[in-house]
Order: C-alpha cells, then structure tokens, then sequence
C-alpha cells in the first residue's frame, strides 16, 4: 500500500458528536492535536496567521509537514485529512466544526480576540477550547458573552499530543453539560486520551506540582552538594522520572523557564511554596540561558555530548562542562529499587532524597483540593503528564503512609496526608472492560504459570499470557490446547486473546528455549515445537468459534503470526507489529510466511509472483511497524480489522467483535488453497537481495537467508502454479527451513547477542 492509501475510522469515532474539527495555530501543539484527530480518521481544518505570496496558507502547510516530519501522524495517508487554511480568507470554515480548538501563542490579549472573530463564525453549540498551560478561564472569558462561555473550557494537550495521554480539562458552572461529555467522548475515543479534571487554577494539575518539584530538584541539589549525575539518579530512583529532573529540563527547554515559570510566580499568592523556590532567580539557570546553554534544541543544557560521543555534565562549581561521573542506582542505599531504603539511609544522597520528597509531597497534600477533583487523579495526572512510575501520593503509600507523615514532620512540613478510597474495579475502568475487572471475578477457566484463560461472561473467554515479554512457549500452548478443547466442548462461544502488559501484546517464541534446543542439538523437539505452534495456531483459525485478538504495543514473530491467525484483530493505534526473524537468522515459523502471501494476494496483488515479492519484502526488511496503520499497509493487519485510539478500550472493542461476528452466524473460514511460483519465482524475487549485496547491504549469511525466505514464498523447488498447495503444505516449508537455518553457527550467534540486547 502506499501513501494514497485510505485509512479506517478507529473504533467508536462514528457514533460521537464531534465529526469534524477545526484548529487554529499550526505549530508544534496545534499541528500535533490535528494529527491525531486525523489519525483517527476525523477531517480537521488547520488554520494559521495568512501568508504573504500566492499560497495564503503556507503556515498552515508547514504546520502539516512538520508533523510528517516528526510522526505527528501514524502514516502518512492520514495528513490528506488535515486541510491547510488561513485566519484572512477561511475562518468561515469554522461554520462546519463540532469541536475548534485554539491553540496560538500564550497572550491573553491575543486569544480573547480571537474568541471575538470564532464568536461571529462558530455554529450554535459547538465546542470551543483553548490549549493554555498558563491562563485560567476565568482571565480567558473575560468580556466574553455567556453563550460563548457556555461552550468554552480548557483542554491542555502536552507535548508530543500523538504519544502523551493525559488531557487537563477546566471546565466552569457555566459550561453546558452537553459540552463537557462532548470533549470527555471525543478527547478518550477520538484522541485517545485520558482526560483529568482540574481547578481554574494556575498550572492546572500537572504543570504546578512538576515546575514546583523541578525547581526543588534543582535548587536543593545546588544547596546540598549534589552533583548533577547524582541528583538524576536519586530522582530516577524515586521514579519520578526515569530521565531525573536535570535531564527533563533539558528534554523541554530550559528557555522555557522565564515564561513558564514566570507565569507561575506571577500568579501564585505570596503564600505559596512556589515563591520559596523561584527557578527564575537561579543564578544558574539565569547563567545558562545568557550563554544559549537551553538543553537539547541548542545540543548543550545540562548535559551534552563531547566531540567523541562520551557525555559531558555542567559543573555548579565551574559552570563548565567536565565528564559525567555515571552513578549506577544500585550504588544507592536499597540499590535503586527499595524506597524506603532510600529515604530512611544516611548521607547526602538521601538527605537530598527526602528533602525532594517531602517538597514535593507536602506541596500536593496542601494543593489537591483546590486543583485536583481526587489525590488520585492528581497522581494520574503526574504519570500521564510527567512520565512518572508513580505519583506523589502512590509513593507516600508505597513508603508507608505511616512513615511518609513522619518524614514530612522530620523536614518540617507538618501536614495530614489526604486519605483517598481506592476505587472499585468498574470506577477504575471507566465503564470498559479490562482484564483486571474480570480477574476480579477469580473465573479461571484454565491456565498455568505461563497463561491463563478466564470467563469473559457472555460465554467469551479471554486468554491472556503471561510470561515474560508474553513470550511463547510450550507452557502456553498447553493453556491454547486447554481453550481449544473447551471451545469443543461448546463452554465458550468466543474467544479474545488480551493482556495487559504495558509493554507487548506478545514479543513471539521463547528465544531462548529456541536457542537451548538448538545449541544443544535437540532438533527433533525443535521441530516439534515449530509443528506444535503450527498446528495450535491452524487450530485457532479453524476453531468453530470466533477468535479476535486484542493487540497493543509489541506483536513480533510469533506474536504477529498468532494475531494473524484470528478472525479478527482489533489493534490499538500504537501497536508495534513485525516479523523480524531474519535478524537473529531465522525466517517466520508458525505460519507467517503463508499468511502474508494469502494476505497480499486478496489485497490485489496478482499472479503467483507480485503477492510472493510483497511478502518477501516486508520478511526481508523485518520491518516493525510504528503505528497500527503501517501495519495495515505491511499486510499484518487487514483492511476490515479494527483500529482503537484508546489502550483502556481495547477488550472492551474486541468483545463487541466477537459479538458481532456471533450475531452474522459466525462460520470457519473456507480452507485456502496457495498457488506458488516455484524456481523461477524464487530467481525474481532473489534479484533484489543480490542487488543489496552488491550495494553492501547484505553480507553472505544475509544472502542465505534471503534465499531461504524466498523459497518458502515461492513453494519450494517442486512448486507449480498450476498446482495449489494446501496451507499445511506450506506450512511443512516453513519448518524445514527454520529447522535448516536452526543449524547454522551464525544462526546460534545472532540469537544469543540479541538475547543480550544487541542488535
């Protein structure tokens, strides 16, 4: 597929109210929140300042490029839904918008005239919003009629809005009800967000307790002799976040420090703590933005490379650059991972541990009434905005609650802790169903140490791995084998495949039980692995119920074939599916191989040579997609799959497709047929591995495996086009030649310096 190719609506866009959006401001945030209304298959108008010169809407159309530039998009066929316009000559565009979005420069001034010009132009009842990080909404409606007020709030976006989930919104008494559940609908389905409430407040949630721990982290390493390696490693420790503070504000800018956190002072009573710790008075900061030191943008901040790529730190003493001194965390008091060990050791390093905390944490107890509705959505807020493992409160109760009230009193912040309910699994999951409200249930249908099935009710079992990675292994076929026989029994209707890993869907085979079977000689239980996932996965294809799998994050290898083997995939936007096994030496094993040929071929790609040169070069390239829309154009995904914005909507869609193919009479697919292309094709397809060898691309080990690939997608040396094979045909090809691959040392190799983390 190429980039004129025409992308699904994601799941659940179609029944919400807002069908077409406008935004104004083309830079880096408003640029980046029409990308992804557009990623979600939402026509979007993106208006800027008018241009001098022929194309009055230039601006705009940089705004669009920069974000093909920067993956603002999930493929490039989204961007056709973003059209360029400008303030002079198309504000009458926002006649037609459900939902515009303002998103220009932070000037009150500015943003009320424009509210003027919307006010004239907007239809009844349409949304507006501003993407402010720094005014309130009081200040922004100021002087403004109650009907625009009524549907005005605040959702503050963060940076990049494709990746970032949380969404900041401030609404009033004033708003329309009908106003608030349009945003919240479209901000988690269209955009894929989590939307947290917050107080008009200054720095709204995320902003006001992260500049106030910025600036405690920075100031109090200064005080304390903490050097800045050190202070990061301390602050990644705490989990708040893994890049410490020194290495964020390098990540964001620290120009930003004079508008973002001026605001700040400017706002804040005198009263506030913010005022004890005044970043914008830093003699070190001040020194860093006089010298152009601003962090990555400028290739210098805090830390920066050397000419030999080694990383060099700002010495506080010096104010000059010297070798960064690396501090392991487990060089720390609990090595790292102990908290408590942490923040109950002696020295300085722990000094400077508990001082942070104890800021950080009595500034959230003495602010979350008034800027957050719970202590838990001000925790979600700092884990969604901020990137943090956990939140200030979350990191009280894993200390102690106890212990933490303690130490506040011990650094003089003598404060009550807010208590905070834990919410029931169904407020928690926000109406959708997860797999932590079913495991609730305790149903365990089968499972083992590796997987589990559990009672999805409605006669839906959910399977879910859970081995490292979700890896595969034979303890997981055993729970597939466990699923297929009560399908047969008739105890299930259907089935899902789900996890909730943060990180993988499924990262394919076990590689190292691979690796120990081959290294050690053990090629008949090899084989009967690879036979063994062959037939599970066939079995699943061919179940007499329906199999849908619900994938996120990593689908790699087997987890890709696994997922190709489903009647249907819904896949969250972000999924990150491939076949990579050429890179440890290897080519597909349990049926990827035949599934992309079937695949390419009822896509349109003709005779038995053009679906076999598609296929070949997405195992060639083993490419993994960065998006579920690349992998709709890589053929791992086919074109009636369904796409979710929302990782919190994922098993809540695909049991809604299971039910739909049950309400059509669900029915086996017909067994499929491959007609092959057999030496000659292999020779075609083989010319463009032989070109990248010429080019040095390719080495000779490369070459083999090239060769190998090809004879599977070309039916082996037997094949003719005149006689279909049968998919276990292919099927027995397939593991001949990864068994044939198994046994070469460069093979063993490059499985054992992944399995290390190399390339």
């Amino acid at each position: 597929m190429t980039g004129a190719m025409k992308l699904p609506q994601a799941w659940g866009v179609a029944e919400c109210r807002v069908k077409r959006v406008a935004v104004i401001g083309a830079g880096a945030m408003g640029g980046g929140i029409a990308a992804q209304f557009a990623n979600a298959g939402v026509p979007v108008d993106l208006l800027d300042v008018a241009s001098d010169g022929p194309d009055r809407s230039s601006a705009a159309r940089a705004g669009i490029a920069r974000q093909l530039k920067t993956n603002g998009f999930t493929h490039e066929a989204a961007a056709s839904l973003v059209r360029p316009r400008n303030m002079d000559t198309d504000l009458d565009r926002l006649a037609d918008a459900d939902w515009i979005v303002e998103a220009i420069i932070e000037n009150v001034d500015l943003k009320r005239a424009l509210y003027a010009r919307i006010d004239r132009v907007r239809k009844p009842g349409s949304i507006v919003s501003s993407n402010t990080s720094t005014i309130l909404r009081a200040d922004l409606l100021a002087g403004a009629a109650a009907g625009f007020a009524a549907d005005f709030v605040i959702t503050h976006f963060f940076n990049p809005p494709r990746v970032m989930r949380l969404v900041e919104l401030v609404a009033g008494q004033d708003n329309n009800a009908g106003t608030i559940e349009a945003v919240r609908e479209a901000c988690e389905t269209i955009l894929g967000k989590k939307v947290v409430d917050c107080g008009d407040t200054p720095g709204f949630i995320a902003n006001r307790i992260g500049c106030h721990w910025l600036a405690v982290s920075v100031i109090e390493a200064q005080r304390l002799g903490v050097t800045i390696e050190e202070a990061d490693t301390v602050i990644a420790a705490l989990g708040i976040p893994r890049t410490g503070a020194f290495g964020l504000m390098d990540l964001i800018g620290i120009d930003l420090v004079p508008h973002v956190w001026a605001s700040l002072q400017d706002t804040l009573p005198a009263s506030d703590a913010a005022h004890d710790y005044d970043l914008t008075q830093d003699s070190l900061i001040r020194g860093m933005i006089g010298r152009g030191q601003l962090g990555r943008k400028t290739k210098s901040g805090f830390y920066r490379l050397a000419a030999d790529r080694s990383r060099e730190v700002l010495d506080f003493t010096t104010a000059d650059y010297r070798p960064e001194r690396a501090l392991a965390p487990r060089d720390l008091p609990g090595g790292g991972r102990d908290l408590s060990t942490l923040l109950d050791a002696d020295g300085r390093l722990a000094i400077y541990a508990r001082r942070v905390f104890a800021r950080l944490l009595s500034y959230a107890a003495r602010h979350v009434g008034e800027i957050a509705v719970s202590p838990a959505d001000l925790d979600t807020a700092m884990v969604l905005g901020y990137g943090w493992r956990d939140g200030p409160f979350a990191i009280a109760a894993r200390h102690g609650v106890g212990k933490s009230t303690a130490l506040l009193a011990a650094e003089g912040e003598a404060i009550v802790l807010p208590t905070q309910r834990a919410p029931g699994p169904e407020e928690a999951d926000g109406g959708h169903a997860t797999l932590t409200t079913i495991r609730a249930r305790g149903q365990r249908m089968a499972g083992n140490d590796a997987a589990s099935l559990w009672d999805g009710g409605d006669g839906i079992a959910v399977l879910e791995v859970h081995t490292k990675m979700n890896a595969l292994s034979p303890s997981v076929f055993d729970v597939i084998e466990s699923t297929l026989e009560l399908g047969d029994a008739k105890r299930l209707r259907a089935l899902v495949i789900a996890n909730e890993d943060a990180r993988a869907f499924s990262a394919g085979a076990d590689l190292s039980f691979f690796l120990s079977l081959a290294e050690s000689g053990r090629f008949d239980e090899l084989e009967r692995f690879l036979e063994r996932g062959q037939e599970l996965y066939m079995a699943l294809k061919y179940a007499p119920f329906p199999v849908v799998a619900a994938v996120h994050g990593l689908a790699l290898g087997g987890g890709s074939e696994m997922m190709m083997h489903a009647d249907a995939v819904v896949a969250h936007i972000e999924m990150n599916a491939g076949l990579p096994e050429t890179k440890v030496g290897i080519i597909p094993g349990w049926g990827g191989s035949k599934e992309l040929l079937l695949r390419m071929g009822s896509r349109g790609a003709r005779g038995p040579v053009a679906p076999a040169a598609e296929a070949f070069q997405t195992i060639l390239g083993a490419r993994i997609s960065r998006s579920a829309h690349e992998a709709l154009a890589l053929g791992l995904l086919r074109p009636d799959d369904v796409i979710v914005m929302n990782r919190d909507h994922l098993l809540s869609a695909a049991r809604h497709k299971a039910c739909a193919l049950l309400d059509v009479g669900y029915r086996p697919p017909e067994p499929a047929m491959l007609r092959l292309a057999g030496p000659s094709g292999r020779l075609a397809l083989m010319a463009e591995a032989h070109r990248r060898a010429r080019s040095g691309q390719f080495k000779a080990d490369d070459i083999e495996i090239a060769d190998v690939a090809a004879t599977v997608l070309t039916g082996g040396a037997n094949a003719d086009p005149a006689r279909p094979l049968t998919e276990h045909d292919v099927l027995a090809i397939e593991r001949a030649a990864v068994l044939s691959r198994a046994r070469h040392p460069e093979t063993l190799a490059r499985m054992r310096t992944t399995l290390k983390g190399g390339r």
